[in-house]
């Protein structure tokens, strides 16, 4: 899951409580600032378990910072071995 988020996502702790959320979940990955402004969530695991990390997402307070969502599915790589914040 490959996740680009919109809004007034930086310096209100988007990414740490995205990390927060991370450990209830069977998922690995990464998230991070980018310069425009958006914030970019990569996170593999099985599909149902992502959907419920994206709602938990929504659900851990920060739907309201929220002003789009572009999420893509991709296969997953394999690459992660835990969930991280990276910049």
């Amino acid at each position: 899951m490959h996740i680009f988020y919109t809004g007034n996502v930086q310096g209100v702790g988007f990414r740490y409580t995205v990390k927060t959320v991370a450990t209830g979940f069977e998922v690995t990955g990464t998230v991070r600032n980018l310069a425009d402004g958006r914030v970019e969530l990569v996170a593999q695991g099985q599909k149902e378990e992502l959907e419920a990390f994206r709602q938990g997402i929504r659900e851990a307070g920060l739907e309201h910072f929220i002003a789009k969502e572009e999420a893509r599915w991709n296969d997953a790589t394999g690459q992660y071995r835990g969930f991280e914040i990276v910049s």
